[in-house]
């Protein structure tokens, strides 16, 4: 149920720029959007934390970004691929 919850609130998060309305002042808003975080990095962080547990490893893996979402989907372990 926590993760049905997490993926809800995800799409929500990423979906309100889709239906943003762009008013005048552009700058601001460009910059806002340049400047955050990307979706390989919280998906990184995620699923780093979902298999260490560890702050410090998953603001590491957010850094690296989707090098290590690649890493992770290639070295996935057994009861990793089950569904739960």
């Amino acid at each position: 149920m926590n993760k049905i919850k997490l993926t809800l609130i995800f799409v929500l998060i990423f979906s309100l720029d889709c239906f943003s309305q762009n008013s005048g002042n552009n700058g601001i808003r460009n910059t806002a959007i340049s400047s955050g975080i990307g979706l390989g990095s919280v998906l990184a962080v995620v699923v780093s934390w979902e298999r260490n547990k560890s702050v410090l490893l998953a603001f590491l893996h957010g850094i690296f970004s989707w090098l290590y979402v690649l890493y992770f989907v290639l070295t996935r372990k057994p009861e990793e691929r089950q569904k739960k």
